[in-house]
């Protein structure tokens, strides 16, 4: 966990996986670097909201695989699930709900899978698209820390690979152009200088 600049009372927080994401982030806004996947990303933004002072809003920018043909560009998240808990099974277990998916108030119509996992085979990706059509590695755990915590949440992801056969390699080389379209979001979208 990194933080770049304080977080303040009714400015917004920037969160990121990591520094390639924010690598063309020009702003005096508090940038918040998590690491990647679900743990990192909910402690470091739990914590981070408990220290205080609260942020006005949480935005989330950061990179995520197509599931689908077609998926390309930036995308406001409506709704995130995770893709690697079986509440389902839990549920029988138990009688109680656990990791529901979750509705960002003001989101899009995209939906995000989150899981720990990298999604880098066809099967997987076929598996996922029928949930939804994006997916990433942090989005459902930041979602749910900010909710719990009370503070609103936009997330925003650029497509930068289709998540299947190559989609490392095709991450590497495209976060770059990824964290440029970003940061032009963060720019043209929320209040990035002072």
């Amino acid at each position: 966990m990194e933080l770049i600049g304080e977080i303040t009372t009714g400015r917004p927080l920037l969160v990121l996986a990591v520094k390639e994401e924010a690598q063309h982030l020009d702003t005096d806004l508090p940038v918040l670097l998590t690491g990647m996947g679900k743990v990192n990303a909910a402690t470091a933004l739990a914590t981070a909201l408990a220290r205080g002072p609260r942020p006005s809003e949480v935005v989330n920018l950061g990179t995520a695989g197509a599931l689908r043909p077609g998926w390309t560009g930036t995308h406001l998240i409506g709704t995130v699930v995770q893709h690697d808990f079986d509440g389902q099974l839990l549920a029988a277990l138990t009688g109680e709900t656990y990791g529901a998916p979750l509705t960002l108030a003001g989101g899009g119509e995209a939906v995000l899978a989150t899981g720990d996992a990298f999604i880098a085979d066809e099967a997987s990706r076929e598996r996922l698209a029928a949930r939804a059509a994006l997916v990433d590695m942090e989005g459902y755990a930041l979602a749910s820390a900010a909710a719990l915590a009370g503070v609103p949440l936009r997330m925003v992801k650029h497509v930068s690979d289709d998540a299947g056969e190559g989609a490392g390699r095709s991450w590497r080389e495209s976060v770059a152009e990824c964290a440029r379209a970003l940061a032009e979001w963060a720019q043209a979208n929320t209040p990035y200088r002072s």
